[in-house]
């Protein structure tokens, strides 16, 4: 398998051939008649940047505003098609966008000759794909942004398929997991790398509180008390949901953060989410539920330990989704 760091390819005469307006976006990205979620959920506006990577902004009742998403299609595609492809979603961490997978990581031309289509969608700047208590409004809710209202505008606008996996960093390493687990079935495999896996272990509450502290939102408006409204954190925790994993290829990835030499506060980041890794991987090999782990020495929690460990995760990904290797 290449490595993602070793097929940067040249990109000016693209950016060259796009300014002149040689390079056109692909056939039909402009749908003839809008397409919608059975919610109502609408693709508002789509903005090729190149012949591959179209940026959508979707008007979404779940989370109640418009959300936006990046996609990279694959070569040869065609809203016009017959054919359908599979999907990899690419999720995000915290006080990012959905852009960090292309400007972090060489994605997109790691991707260039891989039949399916990449996905980054928004789960707003704390990056977790979840529903939201907010005192019982139960809003903003990205998990059903992502899971059924993109799903279904993508199946119905961008010929998705049915086939998908999902991957994710850091929060967005905590939705991949968590999301798998709430839709089983959805998702043929699903990634974590560095992701909050035991919400509830300790220092964790407090983890996730600084987290959208941080976001000038009150701590409570994501879930309520950790001990008051204990039902919704149980819900939305991927080590007490583990057992809905049964049906799901996984890999699950953290370091302990011990190298700091080059990267002092990303060891430390990364040393607080290596023991409940490690408590979510024995919960799993005790339920019989079979994962590939990656529980490794040094690291950061930052996109040059994450790289790496999508492309030793993509094996699994790529076979998820049928694709050869």
């Amino acid at each position: 398998m290449r490595s993602i760091h070793n097929i940067r390819t040249l990109t000016a005469g693209l950016a060259l051939a796009l300014a002149a307006g040689i390079v056109a976006a692909p056939a039909a990205s402009a749908s003839a008649a809008p397409v919608f979620a059975n919610d109502g959920a609408t693709i508002a506006a789509a903005v090729w940047r190149d012949s591959r990577m179209v940026d959508l902004e979707i008007r979404s009742p779940a989370v109640g505003a418009v959300v936006p998403v990046r996609v990279l299609v694959p070569r040869g595609w065609s809203s016009d098609s017959e054919r359908t492809w599979p999907v990899l979603y690419l999720l995000q961490g915290a006080h990012d966008d959905y852009t960090s997978w292309t400007r972090s990581t060489s994605i997109e031309a790691f991707t260039s000759d891989k039949d399916a289509i990449i996905v980054m969608p928004s789960a707003g700047p704390t990056g977790l794909p979840t529903r939201w208590w907010n005192e019982g409004k139960n809003a903003p809710d990205y998990e059903t942004f992502q899971v059924t209202e993109l799903m279904q505008l993508l199946q119905r606008g961008y010929r998705a398929s049915t086939v998908r996996a999902v991957a994710g960093v850091s929060t967005g390493g905590y939705g991949a997991i968590m999301m798998a687990a709430h839709h089983p079935g959805a998702f043929t495999a699903a990634a974590s790398y560095s992701g909050i896996l035991d919400t509830t272990y300790p220092g964790m509450p407090e983890v996730l509180g600084a987290i959208v502290t941080r976001e000038y939102l009150s701590p409570d408006s994501l879930w309520g008390d950790a001990v008051g409204n204990e039902p919704m954190w149980s819900a939305d925790n991927p080590f007490e949901q583990a057992t809905s994993l049964r049906s799901t290829a996984l890999f699950i990835s953290c370091g302990n953060g011990r190298d700091q030499s080059a990267d002092q506060l990303g060891g430390t980041l990364e040393s607080t989410l290596w023991q409940q890794s490690i408590a979510f991987t024995d919960r799993l090999r005790l339920l019989g539920i079979p994962a590939e782990t990656d529980l490794y020495n040094g690291g950061v929690h930052d996109w040059p330990s994450w790289e790496g460990e999508f492309n030793k995760s993509w094996p699994m990904l790529s076979a998820s989704l049928g694709l050869s290797r």
